[in-house]
């Protein structure tokens, strides 16, 4: 075997692993960003249903503006780690597959108080 093709075998092996090794860490940080739209859209549906309680809907405003923020740390934390167009690609696949169930009793997964935990 020519050094030349052994060579392009071994730059080929070693970027196969490289693939592999990335693939488990981007899959996590997909659901990740997928876990965080989810509560996106469900603590939205809240802020609007909120209707006449004020001080609830600013507590889920500030809270949907904190989610919105992570999850676009999380888009810029997986553009460092995999490339800009990993991070593109899994933002457009949690956005496109990540729904809220029809039928789902929004109220039931509501807090029942101001202090309990909105994320999921």
């Amino acid at each position: 075997m020519s050094t030349l093709l052994l060579d392009s075998f071994l730059i080929e092996s070693a970027f196969s692993a490289l693939d592999e090794e990335q693939e488990s860490p981007l899959a996590t940080a997909t659901a990740e960003l997928a876990d965080l739209r989810f509560s996106i859209i469900v603590t939205a549906r809240w802020e609007a249903s909120a209707s006449g309680d004020a001080a609830r809907r600013n507590a889920l405003h500030s809270t949907l503006k904190g989610l919105r923020f992570q999850y676009s740390q999380k888009i810029d934390e997986v553009a460092m780690r995999f490339g800009v167009q990993r991070a593109m690609d899994a933002k457009d696949e949690v956005e496109c597959t990540v729904t809220v169930p029809q039928g789902l009793d929004m109220e039931r997964l509501a807090p029942a108080r101001d202090d309990e935990s909105l994320y999921f």
